[in-house]
């Protein structure tokens, strides 16, 4: 598979899982994927394989915006980020959802949130921290 064809498949299984937060997050299936942490560990796997085997580049790196930008001018590598964030940002999901249903949140004031946090990542994660105070607080 090519960069653009995997970036399909994983942008999918992402959206697949967020789809199950949002929708069926009390559903048994997504119970499992959420305490298991699946999606996140398969996603996790296609990112080493995309960093180990591309992070090479004459010129990239993570010490200035350059060297990154000369990084991310490779479809693998860029793929490697995308598949970063999707991981990372499900598992901010997977945290808001827990941390929900630990404290009583309501799922509707969550949705929002997961929303975000699937577009905007720390927006949404941000918004989660707002609603979850000013629901303890009353």
């Amino acid at each position: 598979m090519n960069a653009s064809q995997v970036f399909s498949v994983v942008s999918a299984i992402a959206a697949l899982q967020w789809l199950l937060l949002i929708a069926l997050h009390k559903w048994k299936v997504t119970q499992w994927l959420v305490n298991h942490a699946a999606v996140p560990l398969l996603l996790s796997v296609i990112y080493c394989i995309y960093i180990a085997g591309f992070f090479g580049i004459h010129g990239g790196g993570f010490g200035s915006v350059q060297e990154v930008r000369i990084l991310f001018s490779n479809d693998n590598l860029l793929l490697a980020g995308w598949v970063h964030y999707l991981a990372f940002d499900l598992l901010i999901g997977f945290s808001i959802v827990k941390s929900a249903r630990a404290s009583a949140v309501p799922h509707w004031l969550v949705i929002p949130c997961l929303v975000l946090t699937f577009m905007f990542g720390p927006c949404g994660y941000l918004l989660y921290q707002i609603v979850h105070k000013i629901k303890s607080s009353k």
